[in-house]
């Protein structure tokens, strides 16, 4: 039996194995009951050509008044049946590409658009691809609207824009986010489609129903859950820079992060990441010969930050580099902006923080141990110092939570005996799908709120979620806040349950599980999501604003080959996980310019300063050892 299979290849192919039979058009009238059908006609003038009458098979299937709306990109073909079909049925004339003719009438769609009254006298409405409202440039950003909205109605034309789907890629203007795509073509009393031709119904359902006339730049709370900035706006803009964290503030974040790195003259910076061939064009700047391998930090070359002063890493040569955590899928973002930017130091970030309107800030620590092993720094004073000298211990207007986040429990049993008044945030491991009572006593003496991660909440099997985890309850049980990371806009970020569409991923950890807060790359989506105005409607709540079925999608492939396989048993956290001995005391610094203590060059590579210092001392032992054993010989 021919059954249908998958055709666009960002898209699941598992249910080419589920036999899902091709249905006839009757077939479909049956199905949508109550529902309106719009029947879309093409290649008339072929069937005809071939002896085949669609006029009359149209006309003895629209008797029956459920086909509201037939469109066609054949004015030839509309004309045939105006006039004959139900007078409730409305006749849409579908335009092409602009430069394509219509073979009923051999001319081009470009020079239709400009005779929209002689369109009137077939057709009620005409559809366009959704190019025609709001070009885009050739390296994908929009181009002002054209009129063509206008001119439609004014032409007493409905007008419908097509080609929308979560997963293509947009332009980079909307971010990524299929809602905000949505919301440039409707909800404007001046500007504003009739109707949205779309192959996720669901999004453009809740985009139409429940966010349209919403102002995002207004905040009416902090509440839960808190929209917490993974790097700022790291979706729009470079990691960690000015131009991510005002966006975010624009973009309506609740909180706003500054992950600690180390210049090498003991300068707190925000960075994601400490190796800068991750975050900013190093390798092609002056300061590339300064790679080496650090294994305690990696097994791969990298140029770190503290191999760099904050004079090196705030310098017109070193830019910053946007991130793209999706490029293996080809997925790229702003790239207009990929190296705008300036990092901050985190005495300017607190600065910068300290009037906007946030609820808190959030201070994210990593490898504390290593910075005091092996650079001589103490990050936890580092860090307690410039809260007090920015004033974050002692305010009196504009109050702002001061969270401390990090990975390693010794970090925050430190703050929590320096009595510190911070909120103390834990990040438990990534693969974690349970936690033991035990655990959780623990985790409460140092802590008062946890970050984890989406997959330990919903994990999936290649893609399909199967099965929600105790995590979340056992976390709650304890008394701890839960935030969970990281949401992002890419169409592949979310598993195929959500359906391209990360509101519909949010809604789902909000309404299934309460989450309480949402750690993401791109605030506004969160944003938008807590203003709409659906989740409010309690039993009255329309259906594609419910969090989906979990495990549903999956189970639909039950007893198929294509059956997702069953998910290995997620490690449970455990004591062991969590007990780490304290702090190191902080050992003397090396010399300056250097690199940490046993750190090599990178194949290639060459040494500088005390770098290559370290690096003889630590080969030339071995080496007069092998001298002398030569000469034994």
């Amino acid at each position: 039996m021919t059954h249908v299979t998958q055709a666009i290849w960002s898209r699941t192919d598992k249910f080419d194995f589920a036999f899902l039979p091709i249905l006839p058009v009757t077939n479909v009238i049956t199905l949508a009951k109550l529902s309106s059908v719009w029947l879309n006609i093409e290649h008339d003038t072929f069937y005809r050509q071939h002896g085949l009458n669609m006029t009359k098979y149209i006309l003895s299937i629209s008797k029956g008044g459920s086909v509201q709306y037939i469109s066609s990109p054949e004015l030839g073909f509309l004309q045939s049946i105006s006039g004959r079909v139900n007078r409730k049925t409305k006749l849409v004339f579908r335009f092409l590409d602009a430069t394509r003719s219509d073979p009923s009438s051999n001319q081009t769609y470009g020079s239709l658009l400009s005779n929209l009254t002689f369109i009137k006298t077939v057709a009620s409405g005409i559809m366009v691809p959704k190019e025609y409202i709001w070009p885009v440039t050739t390296n994908n950003y929009i181009r002002p609207a054209e009129s063509i909205v206008r001119d439609a109605h004014s032409a007493g034309l409905e007008i419908y824009a097509s080609d929308f789907a979560n997963d293509r890629i947009i332009p980079y203007n909307y971010s990524y986010d299929p809602l905000e795509e949505y919301l440039h073509f409707v909800g404007s009393d001046n500007f504003s489609v009739d109707g949205v031709l779309s192959e996720y119904p669901l999004t453009a359902a809740a985009a139409i129903g429940c966010f349209t006339n919403l102002n995002v730049s207004s905040k009416t709370d902090h509440g839960s859950p808190l929209i917490i900035s993974h790097n700022g706006a790291s979706g729009d803009y470079p990691d960690c820079t000015d131009l991510a964290y005002q966006k975010a503030v624009d973009d309506g974040a609740d909180v706003i992060d500054c992950s600690i790195q180390m210049t090498n003259d003991g300068v707190p910076v925000c960075m994601s990441s400490i190796n800068l061939f991750d975050t900013t064009n190093v390798q092609r700047t002056t300061f590339s010969n300064r790679a080496s391998i650090i294994k305690d930090i990696q097994p791969t070359p990298g140029i770190f930050t503290f191999n760099l002063t904050w004079a090196d890493i705030s310098s017109s040569d070193l830019r910053p580099k946007i991130s793209s955590p999706e490029s293996l899928y080809y997925l790229v973002r702003n790239p207009v902006y990929q190296n705008a930017g300036n990092f901050f130091r985190l005495s300017d970030f607190l600065t910068f923080a300290k009037d906007k309107d946030l609820s808190g800030i959030m201070i994210i620590i990593k490898k504390a141990v290593f910075m005091a092993n092996s650079l001589g720094f103490d990050v936890v004073d580092s860090v307690t110092k410039a809260l007090s000298d920015a004033g974050y211990n002692n305010q009196t207007t504009k109050a702002k939570e001061v969270m401390i986040q990090s990975e390693d429990s010794a970090v925050l049993v430190k703050l929590k005996q320096l009595e510190t008044k911070y909120k103390l945030v834990y990040a438990l491991p990534s693969t974690i799908g349970d936690a033991s009572a035990s655990s959780l006593v623990d985790v409460k003496k140092f802590a008062d709120a946890v970050v984890v991660d989406r997959k330990s909440i919903f994990p999936e099997s290649q893609g399909f979620i199967m099965k929600e985890t105790n995590l979340v309850k056992d976390l709650r049980s304890a008394g701890l806040a839960i935030y969970a990371q990281v949401f992002r806009n890419e169409f592949v970020s979310p598993p195929w349950d959500f359906f391209s569409d990360v509101t519909v991923e949010i809604n789902s950890y909000v309404q299934s599980v309460n989450i309480d807060g949402i750690i993401t790359d791109f605030p506004k989506t969160v944003r938008r999501y807590k203003m709409n105005s659906c989740t409010s409607l309690g039993v009255n709540m329309p259906s594609y604003m419910r969090p989906a079925e979990i495990g549903a999608l999956a189970q639909l492939l039950n007893g198929s080959q294509a059956q997702p396989p069953a998910l290995a048993p997620m490690p449970v956290l455990n004591p062991a996980n969590i007990t780490e001995p304290p702090l190191p005391p902080v050992a003397p610094k090396n010399a300056p310019g250097g690199g940490a203590n046993g750190s090599t060059p990178a194949p290639g590579a060459s040494p500088s300063g005390s770098q290559a210092a370290a690096v003889m001392r630590a080969g030339i032992i071995p080496m007069v050892t092998a001298l002398f054993a030569s000469l034994l010989i």
